[in-house]
């Protein structure tokens, strides 16, 4: 028999039982659907974290208080063996060779008052140099003052935000507005610069890390951000940097993070988050793949007369065998091929939701679905094929079921 005449005769006989042949396509589709749109989520994932981190930048190194891989912590959170200081800062920006530039970094919460508005707001204690090192841009007025970094002066820049919210209609610039428990002169504004790795920096306020060290009530630093001269240069700088740090310590109680690194390790990690996605969506596939192999069996218990009837006008095992192999193979497919445009609706209508997420199928997932619904097919046919094909022309005919 020619395969398309089995493929003829296999749509005939499930077009005959168009209710049992809708439901077994339905639960292919969303079974194949969400493998799509499990897919899909966690590659949106893994861009919308790797975009969030490419901002890090290829050519800076960010050094954090404690050791990952002695304590187990996140880097920067918790106590750490030494607290990371100014001098640390210092002695890196001048000891390590390739280091553009360099900025210690203090972070805080604290209220922020002018008149009869206030709210809570971010607060960055940094130098001037962060400007250029995270590719800022100021709005009006100017970034914090260059010099030493121990002098702290009574100057604040707000996030592009504050302004509207703080001064409606009114100019901010040489303003006296107050943070926490001091006051401090408005010198310029931001211009707009969205969230940068989970931080709101439109919302955010920067001051003299000096300031912030007298206001936090603190020495320690939150991080030391270093800018290389390239990408290639990484590499060296690191190793300077942690000999240097080591030497000043005396044991190596920090972590030294780049863009590189942060990327390798979540890549790792929303790989397997990914694979977890797909393997619990996968179980729909095999429960339909369950149901498809239920249709078939009651099919070939139904169809004994027309079995045997076959074999004995000159159908071959092989022939039987094809027949309701094709038939579990087209339930698949075209569940398959709905199912995938299923989950490519719910894909868009996803990222039209959330916008920012950019949730989409790599071309992997959308063809490793469709094979992976006609693996189904082949598997649950399997069985009621084979008991098919083995079914006795004569006991057929007597109307027996297989």
């Amino acid at each position: 028999m020619k395969s398309l005449d089995v493929f003829a005769l296999a749509w005939h006989a499930l077009i005959a039982h168009r209710r049992r042949s809708a439901l077994s396509l339905v639960g292919v589709s969303i079974g194949v659907a969400a493998v799509t749109l499990m897919t899909a989520i966690g590659q949106g994932a893994r861009d919308f974290v790797a975009a969030q981190f490419q901002t890090i930048g290829a050519d800076v190194i960010a050094i954090v208080p404690g050791r990952v891989e002695t304590s187990g912590a996140i880097p920067g959170v918790g106590s750490a063996p030494n607290d990371l200081t100014l001098e640390d800062a210092r002695a890196l920006v001048r000891g390590v060779p390739g280091v553009v530039r360099g900025t210690p970094l203090v972070l805080g919460n604290e209220a922020l008052e002018w008149r009869a508005r206030r709210r809570d707001v971010l607060v960055l204690g940094t130098t001037a140099e962060m400007l250029e090192l995270r590719g800022m841009r100021v709005s009006t007025g100017s970034f914090l003052p260059a010099g030493d970094w121990e002098r702290g002066s009574a100057v604040i820049v707000l996030g592009a935000a504050l302004p509207a919210e703080l001064f409606p209609g009114e100019e901010p610039l040489g303003r006296n507005i107050r943070l926490g428990d001091r006051r401090l002169r408005v010198i310029g504004t931001l211009a707009p610069r969205g969230t940068h790795l989970g931080v709101d920096l439109d919302q955010a306020v920067m001051i003299p890390v000096a300031t912030a060290q007298s206001m936090f009530d603190t020495r320690s630093l939150f991080r030391i951000m270093l800018e290389v001269s390239s990408a290639s240069a990484v590499p060296a700088a690191q190793r300077t940097a942690r000999d240097l740090l080591t030497t000043r310590h005396g044991e190596e109680d920090f972590t030294l993070l780049t863009q590189d690194a942060v990327l390798q390790s979540l890549d790792r990690i929303l790989n397997v988050l990914s694979l977890a996605l797909v393997a619990i969506a996968a179980i729909s596939l095999v429960v339909a793949g369950v149901g498809i192999a239920n249709v078939m069996l009651v099919a070939v218990s139904e169809r004994t007369r027309e079995i045997g009837l076959c074999k004995a006008l000159g159908a071959t095992e092989r022939d039987v065998l094809s027949q309701f192999l094709a038939e579990a193979l087209l339930l698949c497919v075209t569940g398959g091929i709905a199912g995938l445009g299923l989950g490519s609706l719910a894909t868009r209508v996803l990222a039209w939701r959330f916008p920012a997420w950019e949730a989409h199928a790599p071309q992997w997932a959308v063809v490793g679905a469709l094979l992976l619904s006609v693996v189904v097919g082949l598997i649950s046919g399997a069985w009621p094929a084979r008991r098919a094909m083995r079914t006795e022309p004569v006991t057929a005919l007597a109307g027996r079921r297989a």
